[in-house]
């Protein structure tokens, strides 16, 4: 009866799962043809948009990116691209600063930071 119940234990403790699980290893050929398509070809919309432009040469464009601070006179104001009618703006007045002051922009309106610089809004294309 002990030898009975070793053998039946035994089948239980070894006895596989009822839910199988199976892989597949993907191949990559070396032609071009085989392998997964590329990137712009799966891309829509404005993402596809984004790509084409970056490939154009055009790293940022949607003005996201900080512009360093030229000379930033009345007659020659730091130009700040934008699409529409208005944007928020943030200066750093110093370099050593953590601090920035914000401020709105409008267009035809050049307007001077308290630190001294003026700023102008330029029309650039939107992306639509």
């Amino acid at each position: 009866m002990n030898s009975r119940l070793i053998v039946l234990g035994s089948k239980l403790a070894f006895r596989s799962s009822p839910r199988m699980f199976t892989t597949s290893a993907a191949r990559l050929g070396t032609s071009k043809d085989e392998g997964f398509p590329d990137p712009l070809d799966l891309a829509t919309g404005i993402e596809k948009k984004e790509m084409l432009l970056r490939l154009a040469g055009n790293d940022d464009p949607y003005n996201l990116k900080s512009i360093k601070r030229g000379v930033g006179t009345k007659e020659t104001p730091n130009e700040i691209p934008s699409a529409f009618e208005a944007r928020i703006v943030g200066c750093v007045c110093e370099e050593d600063s953590s601090h920035v002051k914000w401020m709105w922009l409008h267009s035809g309106e050049p307007k001077r930071c308290f630190c001294g610089h003026w700023f102008k809004l330029v029309y650039k294309e939107a992306l639509v």
